[in-house]
């Protein structure tokens, strides 16, 4: 995925736009599955949980990720994205 952009998020749809697994110490100390989901009003954010769990239950179950340093390495973006977060 290339730098998510302000523009990116104005122009896409609501709903989940990247997804993955991994292993996040920081987060949890188990292997999880994250979601990122666009708001209603180009906002964005990071959900995360188990990664034996669906993306569906991830995203209406999950967590949400407050590390900034997370939050960019798993969805790169602008700044100016990343001040769109919903934290």
């Amino acid at each position: 995925m290339n730098k998510l952009t302000i523009q990116k998020l104005k122009e896409m749809k609501p709903g989940m736009f990247s997804t993955g697994t991994g292993t996040y110490p920081e987060l949890i100390n188990k292997k999880i599955r994250w979601v990122a989901v666009r708001g209603g009003i180009h906002d964005w954010a990071i959900y995360y949980h188990l990664s034996e769990k669906s993306e569906e239950f991830v995203r209406t179950q999950g967590d949400k990720c407050f590390t900034e340093d997370i939050i960019k390495r798993l969805v790169p973006c602008t700044d100016e994205a990343y001040d769109m977060y919903r934290r």
